[in-house]
């Protein structure tokens, strides 16, 4: 059996003088996308947030592996160059950079070589068509201004053209109805047509999305630690009875 992509060990997780997470043990194989669930305060997005070296938080025990390797200390700018994706619940609006030229660094700092002004149009022009962006949006400044909808699907464009090993999407479903949830989906089934190795960890409330996307495995994750895994039988159980099957 080969080495899945990613893996948490034992993971333990604090913020100052708290400890969130109280040893996760989870591991995702390559080209497979997995569901994380949990109520509201349960650590989804301080498991996010470590899994890209978010400083706010510090490993107190276990470790984190990716592509077999040992990468708990690594920097979160380390980590996006080897592969890493995370798109933000609340993206950030950067005022005086356009969407064109963020990603022409980011890509090129992936890439680790400088990508020109035509070669990043011409990829983005192609994906905007695919996810149903107006050409225009590539003018305009990042994030500013934009709906909801438009904020997750720039994160989604993001996505693609950064081409990752591994996307952590940290509710992207937030705060869309559903023509938004729908479109946001469709890129998201979109990207991983293209590439078909990416794995993904879905961060994620709602049923109705992981209907659209329709992920591999679903995990449960209560105060801080993994409950249950399976098939969408969970989420079909949680819709009627909620998570109170797992709490104790």
């Amino acid at each position: 059996m080969s080495s899945p992509l990613f893996e948490l060990r034992n993971l333990h997780v604090a913020t100052e003088d708290t400890e969130i997470l109280h040893g996760v043990d989870l591991s995702l194989p390559e080209g497979e996308i997995h569901a994380l669930m949990g109520p509201n305060g349960s650590g989804k997005t301080t498991l996010a947030s470590i899994l890209m070296g978010h400083p706010e938080y510090r490993v107190t025990k276990g470790s984190i592996f990716y592509k077999g390797e040992d990468i708990t200390e690594w920097s979160t700018d380390t980590r996006a160059k080897a592969g890493i994706f995370l798109a933000f619940q609340y993206p950030e609006s950067i005022s005086g950079v356009s969407v064109i030229q963020f990603l022409r660094q980011a890509v090129s700092a992936r890439r680790q070589s400088d990508v020109s002004a035509i070669e990043i149009r011409f990829d983005m022009a192609d994906w905007m068509e695919r996810l149903g962006m107006d050409p225009s949006f590539a003018e305009r400044h990042l994030n500013e201004g934009f709906s909801g909808g438009e904020k997750k699907r720039n994160e989604i464009l993001q996505m693609a053209l950064l081409n990752p090993d591994l996307a952590i999407l940290d509710e992207t479903d937030s705060g869309l109805d559903i023509d938004a949830l729908r479109v946001v989906s469709k890129g998201i089934r979109e990207v991983r047509s293209a590439n078909p190795k990416l794995s993904a960890l879905l961060i994620t409330h709602y049923q109705r999305f992981l209907d659209e996307v329709a992920p591999d495995q679903v995990h449960i994750l209560i105060d801080g630690k993994i409950r249950a895994s399976g098939g969408m039988e969970i989420v079909e159980e949680l819709e009627v009875s909620g998570y109170e099957r797992w709490k104790n």
